[in-house]
């Protein structure tokens, strides 16, 4: 049996994303969070961006980074650990889709594991044309591919920037 020290440990890149209640503040919080995550090491956090709301456009324009880490929780556990940090940063889940939120964090990748559950999609629904996903994960990693062998850095090509901005 392997003991957690020794336990082989996974890439994983985290889209963090918030729009409400000081998003800046809250993306920051979220990232110190993961900086706290068990069986897991932080090894970097993109810049911050600003960018246009998926979805209904009567609400505020979200502030978007990717956070890369490495782990050796299983992807459920992950996902588990993300949404114990959204709920106590008070994200409700609701059911509008792509409404406003404090704070939204999504597995992007884990490892070159394409997964398809109930709970869990990875790599992440949609993630190859959405440039609040893609241009910050490249800022992290230009060497980055998906699961099929596909580099981000190629997919950057399709995907318009949509008024992104770097924040600072």
């Amino acid at each position: 049996m392997t003991s957690q020290s020794q336990a082989a440990t996974v890439t994983a890149y985290i889209g963090v994303g918030a729009n409400l209640n000081n998003p800046v503040a809250q993306v920051v919080k979220a990232i110190n969070a993961l900086k706290a995550l068990p069986q897991t090491t932080f090894s970097k956090a993109s810049p911050m961006y600003g960018s246009k709301p998926l979805g209904p456009t009567d609400q505020p324009d979200y502030i978007n980074a990717v956070v890369k880490l490495e782990t050796s929780l299983t992807p459920e556990s992950l996902l588990d650990a993300l949404q114990e940090i959204e709920q106590q940063q008070g994200r409700e889940r609701k059911a509008e889709r792509w409404g406003p939120r404090v704070i939204d964090l999504d597995i992007l990748l884990f490892g070159n594991q394409t997964i398809q559950t109930e709970r869990l999609t990875i790599p992440h629904y949609h993630m190859g044309e959405r440039e609040f996903v893609l241009y910050p994960l490249f800022d992290i990693d230009s060497d980055v591919t998906m699961p099929d062998g596909t580099a981000v850095r190629d997919m950057l090509v399709n995907c318009p920037r949509n008024g992104l901005q770097r924040y600072y």
